[in-house]
Protein backbone atom coordinates (compact mmCIF):
# COMPACT_ATOMS: atom_id res chain seq x y z
CA UNK A 1 0.00 0.00 0.00
CA UNK A 2 2.80 2.39 0.90
CA UNK A 3 4.72 1.66 -2.32
CA UNK A 4 1.61 2.29 -4.42
CA UNK A 5 0.96 5.61 -2.67
CA UNK A 6 4.56 6.64 -3.22
CA UNK A 7 4.33 5.87 -6.94
CA UNK A 8 1.08 7.84 -7.17
CA UNK A 9 2.63 10.83 -5.41
CA UNK A 10 5.65 10.73 -7.74
CA UNK A 11 3.45 10.66 -10.82
CA UNK A 12 1.31 13.49 -9.49
CA UNK A 13 4.40 15.58 -8.92
CA UNK A 14 5.42 15.14 -12.56
CA UNK A 15 2.25 16.94 -13.67
CA UNK A 16 3.31 20.23 -12.11
CA UNK A 17 6.07 22.59 -13.13
CA UNK A 18 8.64 22.48 -15.89
CA UNK A 19 10.85 19.42 -15.48
CA UNK A 20 14.58 19.40 -16.12
CA UNK A 21 14.03 16.60 -18.65
CA UNK A 22 11.61 18.75 -20.66
CA UNK A 23 14.01 21.69 -20.69
CA UNK A 24 16.86 19.43 -21.78
CA UNK A 25 14.70 17.87 -24.52
CA UNK A 26 13.85 21.31 -25.92
CA UNK A 27 17.50 22.39 -25.84
CA UNK A 28 18.55 19.15 -27.59
CA UNK A 29 15.92 19.71 -30.29
CA UNK A 30 17.17 23.27 -30.76
CA UNK A 31 20.77 22.08 -31.03
CA UNK A 32 19.68 19.59 -33.71
CA UNK A 33 17.64 22.33 -35.40
CA UNK A 34 14.59 20.09 -35.14
CA UNK A 35 11.98 22.85 -35.30
CA UNK A 36 9.02 20.49 -35.56
CA UNK A 37 10.29 18.62 -32.52
CA UNK A 38 10.51 21.88 -30.57
CA UNK A 39 6.94 22.76 -31.52
CA UNK A 40 5.63 19.33 -30.45
CA UNK A 41 7.38 19.68 -27.09
CA UNK A 42 6.47 23.28 -26.29
CA UNK A 43 2.93 23.85 -27.57
CA UNK A 44 1.20 21.27 -25.28
CA UNK A 45 2.72 22.90 -22.16
CA UNK A 46 0.58 24.84 -19.72
CA UNK A 47 0.91 28.60 -20.12
CA UNK A 48 2.81 28.93 -16.84
CA UNK A 49 5.22 26.13 -17.76
CA UNK A 50 5.74 27.61 -21.23
CA UNK A 51 6.62 30.92 -19.58
CA UNK A 52 9.12 29.14 -17.29
CA UNK A 53 10.67 27.51 -20.33
CA UNK A 54 11.10 30.81 -22.17
CA UNK A 55 12.67 32.37 -19.07
CA UNK A 56 15.22 29.58 -18.65
CA UNK A 57 16.34 29.44 -22.27
CA UNK A 58 19.34 31.38 -23.57
CA UNK A 59 18.17 34.62 -25.27
CA UNK A 60 19.16 33.29 -28.71
CA UNK A 61 17.23 30.05 -28.14
CA UNK A 62 14.33 32.07 -26.75
CA UNK A 63 14.08 34.03 -30.01
CA UNK A 64 14.09 30.80 -31.98
CA UNK A 65 11.34 29.24 -29.85
CA UNK A 66 9.18 32.36 -30.06
CA UNK A 67 9.50 32.25 -33.84
CA UNK A 68 8.38 28.61 -33.84
CA UNK A 69 5.39 29.01 -31.51
CA UNK A 70 4.43 32.50 -32.69
CA UNK A 71 0.86 31.53 -33.76
CA UNK A 72 0.31 29.79 -30.43
CA UNK A 73 1.51 32.84 -28.47
CA UNK A 74 -0.99 35.01 -30.32
CA UNK A 75 -3.76 32.50 -29.68
CA UNK A 76 -2.84 31.88 -26.02
CA UNK A 77 -1.67 35.27 -24.72
CA UNK A 78 -1.93 34.03 -21.13
CA UNK A 79 1.71 32.99 -21.51
CA UNK A 80 2.64 36.70 -21.55
CA UNK A 81 1.00 37.27 -18.15
CA UNK A 82 3.22 34.63 -16.53
CA UNK A 83 6.51 35.96 -17.93
CA UNK A 84 9.01 38.03 -15.97
CA UNK A 85 8.68 41.65 -17.09
CA UNK A 86 12.14 41.82 -18.70
CA UNK A 87 11.65 38.54 -20.56
CA UNK A 88 8.18 39.61 -21.65
CA UNK A 89 9.64 42.78 -23.16
CA UNK A 90 12.12 40.66 -25.12
CA UNK A 91 9.36 38.35 -26.36
CA UNK A 92 7.03 41.17 -27.41
CA UNK A 93 9.83 42.85 -29.35
CA UNK A 94 9.60 39.84 -31.68
CA UNK A 95 5.86 40.37 -32.26
CA UNK A 96 4.17 43.07 -34.34
CA UNK A 97 1.83 45.50 -32.51
CA UNK A 98 -1.12 44.03 -34.41
CA UNK A 99 -0.19 40.53 -33.22
CA UNK A 100 0.11 41.70 -29.61
CA UNK A 101 -3.26 43.46 -29.87
CA UNK A 102 -4.89 40.31 -31.26
CA UNK A 103 -3.46 38.30 -28.40
CA UNK A 104 -4.43 40.76 -25.66
CA UNK A 105 -7.99 41.04 -26.95
CA UNK A 106 -8.52 37.42 -25.88
CA UNK A 107 -7.47 38.13 -22.28
CA UNK A 108 -9.59 39.41 -19.42
CA UNK A 109 -9.34 43.18 -19.13
CA UNK A 110 -7.21 43.09 -15.95
CA UNK A 111 -4.66 40.74 -17.55
CA UNK A 112 -4.50 42.81 -20.73
CA UNK A 113 -3.98 45.97 -18.69
CA UNK A 114 -1.23 44.28 -16.67
CA UNK A 115 0.71 43.55 -19.87
CA UNK A 116 0.14 46.91 -21.56
CA UNK A 117 0.96 49.10 -18.54
CA UNK A 118 4.55 47.77 -18.47
CA UNK A 119 5.21 48.66 -22.11
CA UNK A 120 7.13 51.69 -23.32
CA UNK A 121 4.86 54.64 -24.22
CA UNK A 122 5.52 54.45 -27.96
CA UNK A 123 4.92 50.69 -28.16
CA UNK A 124 1.85 51.00 -25.94
CA UNK A 125 0.23 53.52 -28.26
CA UNK A 126 0.75 51.27 -31.28
CA UNK A 127 -0.86 48.31 -29.49
CA UNK A 128 -3.77 50.42 -28.22
CA UNK A 129 -4.49 51.64 -31.74
CA UNK A 130 -4.65 48.04 -32.95
CA UNK A 131 -6.96 46.83 -30.15
CA UNK A 132 -10.69 46.35 -30.78
CA UNK A 133 -12.72 49.35 -29.58
CA UNK A 134 -14.29 47.70 -26.52
CA UNK A 135 -10.99 46.30 -25.25
CA UNK A 136 -9.21 49.61 -25.93
CA UNK A 137 -11.78 51.57 -23.91
CA UNK A 138 -11.38 49.26 -20.90
CA UNK A 139 -7.58 49.42 -21.05
CA UNK A 140 -7.42 53.20 -21.51
CA UNK A 141 -9.82 53.74 -18.61
CA UNK A 142 -7.69 51.43 -16.47
CA UNK A 143 -4.53 53.36 -17.33
CA UNK A 144 -6.14 56.52 -15.96
CA UNK A 145 -6.19 55.07 -12.45
CA UNK A 146 -3.12 55.40 -10.18
CA UNK A 147 -0.48 52.71 -10.50
CA UNK A 148 -0.88 49.85 -7.99
CA UNK A 149 -4.49 50.88 -7.31
CA UNK A 150 -7.68 48.83 -7.28
CA UNK A 151 -8.62 50.44 -10.61
CA UNK A 152 -5.54 48.91 -12.22
CA UNK A 153 -6.18 45.57 -10.55
CA UNK A 154 -9.89 45.09 -11.26
CA UNK A 155 -11.47 43.08 -14.02
CA UNK A 156 -14.00 45.11 -16.01
CA UNK A 157 -16.06 42.08 -17.01
CA UNK A 158 -18.53 41.83 -14.11
CA UNK A 159 -21.80 39.98 -13.55
CA UNK A 160 -24.53 42.26 -12.17
CA UNK A 161 -28.32 41.88 -12.07
CA UNK A 162 -31.21 44.00 -10.69
CA UNK A 163 -32.85 43.06 -7.40
CA UNK A 164 -36.28 42.43 -8.95
CA UNK A 165 -35.06 39.59 -11.19
CA UNK A 166 -35.92 36.02 -10.30
CA UNK A 167 -33.47 33.17 -9.93
CA UNK A 168 -34.80 31.63 -13.14
CA UNK A 169 -34.34 34.81 -15.16
CA UNK A 170 -30.81 35.20 -13.76
CA UNK A 171 -29.84 31.64 -14.71
CA UNK A 172 -31.31 32.03 -18.21
CA UNK A 173 -29.43 35.31 -18.67
CA UNK A 174 -26.17 33.69 -17.56
CA UNK A 175 -26.66 30.90 -20.08
CA UNK A 176 -27.49 33.19 -22.99
CA UNK A 177 -24.99 36.04 -22.48
CA UNK A 178 -21.72 35.51 -24.34
CA UNK A 179 -19.51 38.30 -22.96
CA UNK A 180 -19.39 37.10 -19.35
CA UNK A 181 -16.06 36.55 -17.55
CA UNK A 182 -14.49 33.13 -18.07
CA UNK A 183 -14.48 32.56 -14.30
CA UNK A 184 -16.57 34.29 -11.66
CA UNK A 185 -17.72 33.42 -8.15
CA UNK A 186 -20.33 36.00 -7.23
CA UNK A 187 -23.16 37.95 -8.81
CA UNK A 188 -23.72 41.51 -7.67
CA UNK A 189 -27.18 43.00 -7.25
CA UNK A 190 -27.35 46.63 -8.36
CA UNK A 191 -29.83 49.49 -8.03
CA UNK A 192 -31.06 51.59 -11.01
CA UNK A 193 -27.92 53.78 -10.69
CA UNK A 194 -25.77 50.63 -11.14
CA UNK A 195 -24.52 50.82 -7.56
CA UNK A 196 -23.85 47.46 -5.85
CA UNK A 197 -26.28 46.90 -2.98
CA UNK A 198 -25.83 43.19 -2.46
CA UNK A 199 -23.95 40.07 -3.48
CA UNK A 200 -24.99 36.57 -4.31
CA UNK A 201 -22.84 33.43 -4.36
CA UNK A 202 -23.37 31.14 -7.32
CA UNK A 203 -24.05 28.28 -4.90
CA UNK A 204 -27.01 30.21 -3.49
CA UNK A 205 -28.41 30.75 -6.97
CA UNK A 206 -28.15 27.05 -7.85
CA UNK A 207 -29.81 25.98 -4.59
CA UNK A 208 -32.79 28.33 -4.97
CA UNK A 209 -35.97 27.71 -6.96
CA UNK A 210 -36.58 29.61 -10.18
CA UNK A 211 -39.49 31.83 -9.01
CA UNK A 212 -37.51 33.17 -6.01
CA UNK A 213 -36.63 36.88 -6.27
CA UNK A 214 -33.00 37.92 -6.10
CA UNK A 215 -33.82 40.38 -3.29
CA UNK A 216 -34.97 37.45 -1.11
CA UNK A 217 -31.65 35.61 -1.18
CA UNK A 218 -29.12 38.39 -1.69
CA UNK A 219 -26.63 39.29 1.03
CA UNK A 220 -26.61 43.04 1.61
CA UNK A 221 -23.31 42.89 3.52
CA UNK A 222 -21.25 43.88 0.48
CA UNK A 223 -17.86 45.58 0.96
CA UNK A 224 -17.12 47.93 -1.90
CA UNK A 225 -13.59 49.01 -2.81
CA UNK A 226 -12.83 52.52 -4.10
CA UNK A 227 -11.03 52.45 -7.45
CA UNK A 228 -8.22 54.65 -6.08
CA UNK A 229 -7.45 52.37 -3.10
CA UNK A 230 -3.87 51.04 -3.02
CA UNK A 231 -3.57 47.37 -3.91
CA UNK A 232 -1.84 46.64 -0.60
CA UNK A 233 -4.93 47.99 1.21
CA UNK A 234 -7.12 45.81 -1.00
CA UNK A 235 -5.07 42.73 -0.13
CA UNK A 236 -5.44 43.55 3.56
CA UNK A 237 -9.23 43.71 3.20
CA UNK A 238 -9.37 40.36 1.42
CA UNK A 239 -7.20 38.74 4.08
CA UNK A 240 -8.99 40.43 6.99
CA UNK A 241 -12.51 39.51 5.89
CA UNK A 242 -11.82 36.24 3.99
CA UNK A 243 -13.25 37.68 0.78
CA UNK A 244 -13.39 35.79 -2.51
CA UNK A 245 -14.32 38.75 -4.70
CA UNK A 246 -15.29 42.36 -4.18
CA UNK A 247 -16.89 45.08 -6.33
CA UNK A 248 -14.85 48.16 -7.27
CA UNK A 249 -16.75 51.45 -7.41
CA UNK A 250 -16.08 55.01 -8.54
CA UNK A 251 -16.52 58.13 -6.38
CA UNK A 252 -20.28 58.09 -6.93
CA UNK A 253 -20.52 54.45 -5.85
CA UNK A 254 -21.19 53.15 -9.37
CA UNK A 255 -19.96 49.63 -10.12
CA UNK A 256 -16.83 49.63 -12.30
CA UNK A 257 -15.46 46.12 -12.02
CA UNK A 258 -14.56 43.28 -9.70
CA UNK A 259 -11.41 42.06 -7.97
CA UNK A 260 -11.11 38.32 -7.38
CA UNK A 261 -8.96 36.37 -4.97
CA UNK A 262 -6.60 35.11 -7.70
CA UNK A 263 -5.60 38.73 -8.33
CA UNK A 264 -4.98 39.19 -4.61
CA UNK A 265 -2.68 36.16 -4.50
CA UNK A 266 -0.55 37.88 -7.14
CA UNK A 267 -0.59 41.15 -5.16
CA UNK A 268 0.49 39.47 -1.92
CA UNK A 269 3.28 37.67 -3.76
CA UNK A 270 4.34 40.89 -5.50
CA UNK A 271 4.34 42.96 -2.29
CA UNK A 272 6.27 40.30 -0.35
CA UNK A 273 8.84 40.04 -3.15
CA UNK A 274 9.12 43.81 -3.31
CA UNK A 275 9.78 44.10 0.44
CA UNK A 276 12.31 41.28 0.32
CA UNK A 277 14.22 42.91 -2.54
CA UNK A 278 14.17 46.30 -0.86
CA UNK A 279 15.53 44.85 2.39
CA UNK A 280 18.43 43.50 0.33
CA UNK A 281 19.02 46.85 -1.37
CA UNK A 282 17.74 45.61 -4.74
CA UNK A 283 15.10 47.81 -6.35
CA UNK A 284 13.54 45.21 -8.60
CA UNK A 285 13.98 41.66 -9.77
CA UNK A 286 17.04 41.89 -12.02
CA UNK A 287 17.60 38.18 -12.58
CA UNK A 288 17.10 38.59 -16.34
CA UNK A 289 18.54 42.07 -16.76
CA UNK A 290 21.81 42.94 -18.47
CA UNK A 291 25.01 43.23 -16.42
CA UNK A 292 25.28 47.01 -16.92
CA UNK A 293 21.66 47.61 -15.88
CA UNK A 294 22.05 45.45 -12.79
CA UNK A 295 25.29 47.18 -11.83
CA UNK A 296 23.70 50.61 -12.23
CA UNK A 297 20.63 49.72 -10.16
CA UNK A 298 22.72 48.41 -7.25
CA UNK A 299 25.38 51.13 -7.29
CA UNK A 300 23.39 53.81 -5.46
CA UNK A 301 22.50 51.56 -2.54
CA UNK A 302 26.08 50.38 -2.16
CA UNK A 303 27.13 54.03 -2.16
CA UNK A 304 24.80 54.72 0.78
CA UNK A 305 26.27 51.73 2.60
CA UNK A 306 29.78 53.08 1.98
CA UNK A 307 28.85 56.38 3.64
CA UNK A 308 27.39 54.64 6.69
CA UNK A 309 30.44 52.39 6.93
CA UNK A 310 32.65 55.49 6.96
CA UNK A 311 30.60 56.86 9.86
CA UNK A 312 31.23 53.67 11.84
CA UNK A 313 34.93 53.83 10.93
CA UNK A 314 35.14 57.38 12.25
CA UNK A 315 34.03 56.09 15.64
CA UNK A 316 36.83 53.52 15.54
CA UNK A 317 39.31 56.23 14.55
CA UNK A 318 38.46 58.18 17.72
CA UNK A 319 39.79 55.28 19.76
CA UNK A 320 42.76 54.47 17.52
CA UNK A 321 45.20 55.10 20.36
CA UNK A 322 43.30 52.69 22.62
CA UNK A 323 43.40 49.97 19.95
CA UNK A 324 47.16 50.52 19.45
CA UNK A 325 47.75 49.88 23.14
CA UNK A 326 45.48 46.85 23.43
CA UNK A 327 45.54 44.76 20.26
CA UNK A 328 42.91 42.39 21.67
CA UNK A 329 40.28 45.06 21.05
CA UNK A 330 40.77 44.80 17.29
CA UNK A 331 40.19 41.06 17.53
CA UNK A 332 37.00 41.37 19.59
CA UNK A 333 35.38 44.35 17.83
CA UNK A 334 33.74 42.31 15.03
CA UNK A 335 32.00 40.13 17.63
CA UNK A 336 30.20 43.09 19.16
CA UNK A 337 29.26 44.57 15.76
CA UNK A 338 28.03 41.24 14.42
CA UNK A 339 25.87 40.48 17.47
CA UNK A 340 24.35 43.96 17.39
CA UNK A 341 23.61 43.77 13.68
CA UNK A 342 21.94 40.36 13.90
CA UNK A 343 19.88 41.27 16.97
CA UNK A 344 18.77 44.50 15.31
CA UNK A 345 17.80 42.66 12.14
CA UNK A 346 15.59 40.30 14.16
CA UNK A 347 13.71 43.21 15.75
CA UNK A 348 13.57 45.04 12.43
CA UNK A 349 12.08 42.04 10.63
CA UNK A 350 9.36 41.67 13.26
CA UNK A 351 8.58 45.41 13.13
CA UNK A 352 8.41 45.65 9.32
CA UNK A 353 6.23 42.55 9.16
CA UNK A 354 3.99 43.96 11.91
CA UNK A 355 3.56 47.22 10.00
CA UNK A 356 2.73 45.37 6.79
CA UNK A 357 0.16 43.17 8.56
CA UNK A 358 -1.34 46.13 10.52
CA UNK A 359 -0.39 44.42 13.78
CA UNK A 360 2.10 47.13 14.78
CA UNK A 361 0.03 50.29 15.29
CA UNK A 362 0.39 53.44 17.42
CA UNK A 363 -1.68 51.63 20.07
CA UNK A 364 0.49 48.49 20.18
CA UNK A 365 3.86 50.18 19.51
CA UNK A 366 4.74 50.93 23.20
CA UNK A 367 4.10 47.32 24.21
CA UNK A 368 6.10 45.92 21.29
CA UNK A 369 8.94 48.37 21.88
CA UNK A 370 9.13 47.51 25.58
CA UNK A 371 9.15 43.81 24.73
CA UNK A 372 11.99 44.18 22.21
CA UNK A 373 14.05 46.23 24.70
CA UNK A 374 13.57 43.54 27.37
CA UNK A 375 14.48 40.79 24.89
CA UNK A 376 17.60 42.71 23.86
CA UNK A 377 18.58 43.27 27.50
CA UNK A 378 18.07 39.61 28.45
CA UNK A 379 19.94 38.33 25.40
CA UNK A 380 22.69 40.84 26.17
CA UNK A 381 23.02 39.51 29.72
CA UNK A 382 23.07 35.90 28.54
CA UNK A 383 25.71 36.50 25.86
CA UNK A 384 27.71 38.70 28.23
CA UNK A 385 27.96 35.72 30.59
CA UNK A 386 29.05 33.55 27.63
CA UNK A 387 31.39 35.93 25.78
CA UNK A 388 32.94 37.59 28.85
CA UNK A 389 34.67 34.51 30.32
CA UNK A 390 35.73 33.34 26.84
CA UNK A 391 37.45 36.69 26.13
CA UNK A 392 39.02 36.74 29.62
CA UNK A 393 40.48 33.25 29.21
CA UNK A 394 41.54 33.98 25.63
CA UNK A 395 43.62 37.05 26.51
CA UNK A 396 44.34 36.29 30.15
CA UNK A 397 42.68 39.47 31.45
CA UNK A 398 39.34 39.32 33.20
CA UNK A 399 38.79 43.05 32.69
CA UNK A 400 38.61 42.45 28.92
CA UNK A 401 35.79 40.04 29.68
CA UNK A 402 34.01 42.74 31.68
CA UNK A 403 34.41 45.21 28.80
CA UNK A 404 33.03 42.95 26.08
CA UNK A 405 30.25 41.67 28.34
CA UNK A 406 29.13 45.20 29.20
CA UNK A 407 29.36 46.27 25.55
CA UNK A 408 27.30 43.23 24.54
CA UNK A 409 24.47 44.28 26.90
CA UNK A 410 24.47 47.87 25.68
CA UNK A 411 24.63 46.90 21.99
CA UNK A 412 21.86 44.30 22.09
CA UNK A 413 19.62 46.62 24.10
CA UNK A 414 20.20 49.39 21.55
CA UNK A 415 19.61 46.93 18.70
CA UNK A 416 16.22 45.89 20.08
CA UNK A 417 15.22 49.51 20.58
CA UNK A 418 16.41 50.86 17.23
CA UNK A 419 15.16 47.81 15.29
CA UNK A 420 11.64 48.72 16.39
CA UNK A 421 11.80 52.53 16.48
CA UNK A 422 13.45 53.07 13.08
CA UNK A 423 10.63 51.42 11.04
CA UNK A 424 8.02 53.26 13.11
CA UNK A 425 9.67 56.63 12.51
CA UNK A 426 10.08 55.96 8.78
CA UNK A 427 6.43 54.90 8.56
CA UNK A 428 5.40 58.16 10.23
CA UNK A 429 7.55 60.09 7.74
CA UNK A 430 5.82 58.29 4.83
CA UNK A 431 9.04 56.46 3.89
CA UNK A 432 8.82 52.75 3.11
CA UNK A 433 10.41 51.00 6.14
CA UNK A 434 11.43 48.05 4.00
CA UNK A 435 13.60 50.34 1.87
CA UNK A 436 15.51 52.46 4.35
CA UNK A 437 15.38 50.66 7.70
CA UNK A 438 18.31 48.32 7.06
CA UNK A 439 20.94 50.95 6.33
CA UNK A 440 19.93 53.12 9.31
CA UNK A 441 19.86 50.12 11.62
CA UNK A 442 23.33 48.98 10.55
CA UNK A 443 24.73 52.46 11.18
CA UNK A 444 23.11 52.74 14.62
CA UNK A 445 24.17 49.30 15.85
CA UNK A 446 27.74 49.69 14.53
CA UNK A 447 28.21 53.17 15.98
CA UNK A 448 26.72 52.28 19.37
CA UNK A 449 28.50 48.93 19.47
CA UNK A 450 31.94 50.32 18.62
CA UNK A 451 31.48 53.37 20.85
CA UNK A 452 30.35 51.27 23.82
CA UNK A 453 33.09 48.65 23.41
CA UNK A 454 35.99 51.01 22.73
CA UNK A 455 34.73 53.66 25.14
CA UNK A 456 34.49 51.14 27.99
CA UNK A 457 37.93 49.79 27.09
CA UNK A 458 39.45 53.28 27.19
CA UNK A 459 37.77 53.96 30.53
CA UNK A 460 38.39 50.63 32.28
CA UNK A 461 41.58 49.23 30.73
CA UNK A 462 43.65 52.37 30.21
Amino acid sequence: MTDQATVTDDRAGEDYGLSHEMLQAVEDALDAYNLQGVEKLVVPLHSADMADLLEQLHPDDRRTVVGIIRPHLIEDAEVLTYLDEDVRDQVMELLAPEEIATALAELDSDDALGVIEDMEDEDREKVLEALPTAARVFVEEGLNFPEYSAGRLMQREVVAVPMFWTVGKTIDWLRETEDLPDDFYMIFAVDPMYRPIGSLHLARILRSKRPVKVRSIVSEDVRTIPAEMDQEEVAFLFRQYSMVSAPVVDKSGRLLGVITVDDIVDVIDEEAEDDLLKLGGVREDDLYRAVVDTTRSRFSWLGVNLITAIVASLVIAIFQGTIDQIVALAVLMPIVASMGGNAGTQSLTVAVRGLAMRELTPDTAPRVLWKEVLVGCLNGLIFAVIAGPIAALWFGDWMIGVVIGSAMIITLLAAGFSGTVIPLVLERLKVDPAVASGVFLTTVTDVIGFFAFLGLAAWILI
